[in-house]
């Protein structure tokens, strides 16, 4: 049977509902912190094209706001949702700002960096749009760099889905 401790993990979206991965009947979870002052911020229109492209088929996507990179996200939950819909078209959840790394990171981003490495072991996110497409059913995690765009996962998330 999976460890499906990383599904139970309390998080508050934007509205200040208390949700766990749990919550999302998915059969493909993909965990992103984001933000909407990067380079990478336009990936929001990728993420959102595969939130409608496959969420009739069990994806869920779940973007995480994080303001410790270059204080790339300032805003508060209004100016973040706001913004996302008004320039990306962003119906997909959305959570409260967290920490990804540190003393204060968000237990789900300190459990998926411990069961989805990065580079050469390291567990620390180096940047915003860091992806975590999570397996519901067995547990596995697979991570993504910043620089991959959101339609290079379509392979993985097909596979996830079958």
């Amino acid at each position: 049977m999976a460890d499906n401790s990383l599904l139970n993990i309390p998080c508050t979206t934007l509205r200040g509902e208390q949700k766990t991965l749990a919550d999302y009947p998915a059969r493909a979870v993909l965990v992103v912190n984001t933000a909407s002052q990067c380079g990478f911020t336009p990936q929001y229109k990728g993420l959102e094209s595969l939130w409608q492209r496959y969420r009739e088929r069990g994806l869920v996507v779940l973007g995480f706001p994080c303001n410790q990179f270059g204080k790339q996200e300032p805003g508060d939950e209004l100016a973040i949702s706001q913004f996302c819909e008004a320039n990306f078209g962003v119906s997909f959840p959305l959570f409260r700002k967290v920490e990804v790394n540190g003393a204060g990171a968000h237990p789900l981003f300190a459990a998926l960096k411990q069961r989805a490495p990065g580079l050469f072991g390291s567990q620390a996110i180096k940047w915003n749009f860091t992806k975590f497409l999570i397996d519901p059913q067995s547990g596995a995690v697979s991570r993504y760099a910043p620089s991959t765009k959101p339609e290079a996962l379509a392979g993985d998330i097909e596979k996830l889905l079958r």
